[in-house]
């Protein structure tokens, strides 16, 4: 086996109990680098379209990278995949932290789970030793709780688990670990609730298996000196992603009252929750495992209403969707938007989205305190912002409409309700708007994942950043052709990275040529940036595969004509801006070599990266 991979992956089979190893074809290993491409490809061979997302049938990833473990930067995202319940197409959702290096030194690359339990079990592996455990009493525990007590019964293990939300199979939980850091989209965390699977516990001491550890080290080492010297390093590990949650709004970047309004107009107080204001509440550093950014922390309330013990630091996306597009300048009240979502196991952004689709269609009239369970939805009130998400995270009245997200919640409230859902596909887009940068908006609409805005694309020079180390061309934001090439290398490149397990942080912070430098010495064999390039090419044709296979096309998702700019917004500094995503998306169709008309591959394309006994989807549009 090639260096970077422990050679194991973990098959269970909750219906039967039985438990097995197997040892992959080193090739997916070497073109896929791990991660979300790996899950593709394994999942797209061994389970059958069609299949029921909550059903036996269905199969759950866990997966690594082959950095997860490395001396590399950042080595520890890993991913959760498979059919996602929210979309109905590819699903998969990372995460930081501890557990995908303890997976990794407990032996194994990855974990697929299959069946249903007949009651609920977590899976217990130590030193490479697996087996399923009774879990009726962590059963209906949140999140952290579950966590706590079972680090208690396993001292020196990880665990990764799932919170109400995601036993009473809300199809906008995720899984859950290091205490509220969340693998949240795609509505994973409801898989793994129709499983009856409570937890995955690992615990390992295995070495991490490199072909060159003295090179690895060197480069860690170069990487290291490098990035001390940014200063963009240093303000990162401060603030986080929370520096710009006020400049977000103020520019546009954000989403204001549903996606309707204008930050500058509707919610000029956005400071209140944003830089110094939210880091005067944090307590304590944290950083993910062997990351030098560290730019986590944990942070605390003792405001009288929305007390808080401790979280983890809110994230921009999480102040962004509760604050911002809910004109919230409550800041305590975020601090227990985030740590409720951490304890029932809900996605921040799909669930502070629904919450503003609801506050909006009670202005509107489509929902009255009838409906709501008498809540009266306004602009801006936190304790309704805050009885409603214990709603959907119980599935309690109300709740239970929007707990699977906006758009399975305006279908059944109906009435016009749908005019009001912000949702791509079936998920609730994040904090960041196409009009102010439009190549999000092509990625939020080509992506196997709708709506997925840390996939790498052009919107990094639209917005005036680079990756340190490529040489990439000026762009223009507002100009929508000639864009294809750019925007489909940077996608690759991203995938195979989040493919190999590195934080989206860090790629876009150190020099590039860290990357390919250090997965050579791991593995031993030589890679390029052309030959990573590849790896996420790979990645992001048999991901689209599966979606299009499933009938979830991304020629069919549904774009919310809000975040595209139909109408175009009469004022603020996106006034007049109508995105064209179907120029952007026919030319990077073009680029990667897939059919425009099909958002396939061609078969000569498969064929270039190694995947031509890959059988294409019938496509329809």
């Amino acid at each position: 086996m090639i260096g970077g991979h422990m050679g194991q992956v973990l098959w269970v089979d909750l219906a039967s109990g039985r438990l097995w190893a197997e040892t992959p074809d080193e090739a997916i290993y070497r073109d896929f680098l791990g991660g979300y491409g790996f899950g593709a490809r394994i999942l797209y061979e061994r389970q059958r379209s069609g299949v029921d997302p909550l059903g036996p049938e269905a199969i759950l990833g866990f997966n690594t990278g082959v950095l997860v473990g490395s001396p590399a930067i950042t080595p520890n995202r890993w991913t959760v995949t498979g059919k996602s319940p929210l979309t109905g197409g590819w699903g998969d959702a990372n995460c930081g932290g501890y557990w995908g290096p303890m997976l990794k030194a407990a032996g194994y690359d990855a974990v697929y789970v299959q069946g249903c339990a007949e009651r609920p079990v977590y899976l217990w592996i130590d030193e490479g030793q697996a087996t399923l455990r009774d879990a009726s009493d962590l059963w209906g525990r949140d999140a952290l709780e579950t966590e706590a007590l079972l680090r208690e019964r396993h001292p020196g293990a990880q665990v990764a688990c799932i919170g109400p939300a995601g036993e009473r199979l809300s199809c906008i939980s995720g899984v859950v670990n290091d205490f509220g850091r969340i693998a949240a989209r795609s509505g994973l965390g409801a898989v793994m609730g129709s499983k009856r699977l409570k937890a995955i516990v690992v615990r390992g001491t295995r070495p991490y298996p490199m072909a060159d550890p003295a090179r690895a080290q060197a480069e860690r080492k170069r990487a290291l000196a490098e990035m001390a010297r940014n200063p963009r390093v240093k303000y990162f590990t401060k603030y986080g992603t929370i520096n710009h949650t006020a400049s977000s709004a103020f520019s546009g970047d954000s989403p204001i009252k549903n996606w309707a309004g204008v930050g500058l107009e509707d919610f000029p107080q956005a400071e209140r929750i944003s830089d110094d204001n939210m880091i005067a509440l944090e307590y304590k550093g944290y950083g993910c495992w062997k990351c030098n950014i560290a730019c986590g922390g944990h942070y605390r309330t003792d405001d009288p209403v929305f007390a808080t013990p401790s979280t983890h630091k809110p994230e921009y996306e999480t102040s962004a969707m509760f604050g911002n597009n809910l004109l919230n300048d409550n800041i305590h009240s975020l601090l227990k938007a985030n740590d409720l979502c951490n304890r029932y196991g809900l996605d921040t952004i799909s669930t502070g989205s629904t919450i503003a689709f609801a506050f909006d269609c009670y202005q509107h009239g489509i929902l009255t305190a009838a409906d709501t369970d008498g809540l009266e939805l306004r602009w801006g009130d936190p304790h309704a912002i805050i009885a409603l998400l214990h709603k959907i995270g119980r599935r309690e009245g109300i709740g239970d409409v929007l707990a699977d997200g906006t758009a399975k919640a305006a279908a059944r409230i109906g009435r016009g309700a749908e005019q009001l859902a912000v949702h791509i596909g079936g998920q609730e887009p994040p904090a960041h708007d196409p009009r102010f940068a439009p190549s999000w908006g092509l990625i939020y609409a080509a992506d196997a994942t709708p709506g997925r805005h840390t996939q790498l694309a052009a919107y990094l020079l639209e917005t005036g950043s680079q990756l340190p180390g490529l040489d990439l061309p000026a762009v223009e934001k507002y100009t929508y052709t000639g864009k294809g090439e750019v925007n489909a290398l940077l996608n690759n490149l991203g995938q195979a990275l989040f493919s190999a397990g590195i934080c989206f942080f860090a790629a876009t912070r150190v020099s590039f040529g860290h990357w390919p430098e250090m997965i050579s010495a791991v593995t031993g064999l030589e890679y390029t940036v052309e030959r990573l390039a590849a790896c996420g090419a790979r990645s992001a044709a048999v991901r689209t595969m599966f979606s299009v296979r499933e009938g979830a096309s991304p020629l069919q998702y549904h774009l919310a004509p809000r975040a595209y700019g139909r109408p175009p917004l009469q004022s603020g500094p996106l006034a007049n801006v109508t995105v064209d995503v179907e120029t952007l998306r026919h030319e990077y169709y073009l680029a990667r070599g897939w059919d425009p008309a099909t958002a396939l591959p061609r078969p000569e394309t498969l064929a270039a990266l190694g995947l031509g006994d890959l059988p294409l989807p019938t496509a329809t549009r």
